[in-house]
């Protein structure tokens, strides 16, 4: 979304003049949530669910294995597949944002009045960034002094207690620990293996791109064979920010920054899911409500805007997360 459009969007003059707020119009809001979703690494390829209440049911159906038999001229074995539906919850937060401007600042910037719009798009971004942090490592229990992270339950904590966990131990990055989560992965949940992507933190991704001798070529990541037995290394030319072109296993690899980082063994650590990126949902209520309003004892413009948020996971059962895998020693 550009600077332009995003000004209209989440401009004072455009939510409410002379001190007024509100709700956002449905285009303006749709707008918004659209760049929520897009300045955040996640949030451009899960599932996205705009609610018009606080909390949705969503429908899920699943039939069983192996449906076709073999037919036998002038007999019906009366054998119906059956097909089980059931149900995703989805429920949303009421999440805040607070900042203020005195009249100095815009009195006195060089921006003068154009700070302003320049202050709220600055905080746009930081909600975008703030809302996937939440929605990938919200724990209720785990966060409970964080004033963000104990909002709800995020992917991590829904694909550890529902999908298939694996332990690194303090290992690396490297081809053994893919290779373990794919043998992980429940067999009927690989018919979909395109669909699947490795997500996991920027430092480990860079890692193992570093040190399985990796180089670009054509957009491309192949390893070259001149550098298989020598301890040379090649710079990998930057890329879009929050994509690698690695595909261990012919899977796609994706670096997300907001990913959890803590220790296991001593040594500083993260995870790998393996996961499709439509199985993680990500819920914003559609009605988002912005208030500006200048307090004369302060001399300040006070800004608080409000929404909604939730995430589930659909099918927790497929995906995999590797969890302890440590960042190699520099």
């Amino acid at each position: 979304m550009s600077n332009e459009l995003l000004e209209k969007v989440i401009s004072t003059s455009t939510i409410g003049a002379n001190g007024a707020g509100g709700f956002l119009n449905p285009e303006q809001s749709g707008r918004f949530i659209d760049y929520m979703f897009d300045a955040t690494v996640l949030g451009a390829q899960v599932r996205k669910v705009r609610m018009r209440t606080n909390e949705v049911e969503l429908d899920r159906l699943a039939i069983g294995e192996r449906l076709v038999r073999l037919a036998t001229e002038a007999v019906d074995d009366a054998m119906n597949p059956v097909v089980t539906f059931t149900k995703v919850s989805l429920s949303t937060r009421k999440l805040r944002l607070d900042w203020e401007l005195s009249t100095e600042s815009l009195e006195d910037g060089l921006e003068g009045e154009a700070l302003e719009d320049h202050i709220a798009r600055l905080m746009a971004s930081q909600a975008a960034n703030d809302l996937e942090d939440l929605a990938i490592n919200g724990d209720t229990v785990g966060h409970r002094n964080d004033a963000l992270l104990k909002s709800f339950d995020g992917w991590r904590k829904r694909l550890f207690y529902g999908g298939s966990v694996v332990d690194a131990a303090g290992g690396y990055l490297d081809k053994a620990t893919f290779h373990r989560a794919l043998r992980a992965m429940p067999r009927k949940y690989m018919a979909r293996r395109g669909a699947l992507k490795w997500f996991t933190s920027a430092g480990l991704l860079q890692d193992y791109v570093y040190n399985a001798l990796f180089v670009e070529s054509d957009g491309d990541m192949i390893q070259d064979p001149g550098l298989a037995n020598t301890a040379q290394t090649q710079p990998v030319a930057p890329a879009a920010a929050g994509w690698s072109p690695a595909a261990p296993f012919g899977i796609r690899a994706q670096e997300v920054p907001l990913f959890p980082e803590y220790t296991a063994d001593g040594k500083t650590a993260s995870d790998v899911w393996l996961v499709d990126p439509n199985n993680l949902i990500w819920g914003v209520k559609r009605e988002i409500q912005v208030y500006r309003e200048f307090v004369p004892r302060k001399d300040t413009i006070e800004y608080t805007m409000y929404t909604r948020v939730g995430c589930t996971v659909e099918n927790p059962l497929a995906s995999v997360v590797v969890r302890n895998v440590a960042y190699r020693d520099l």
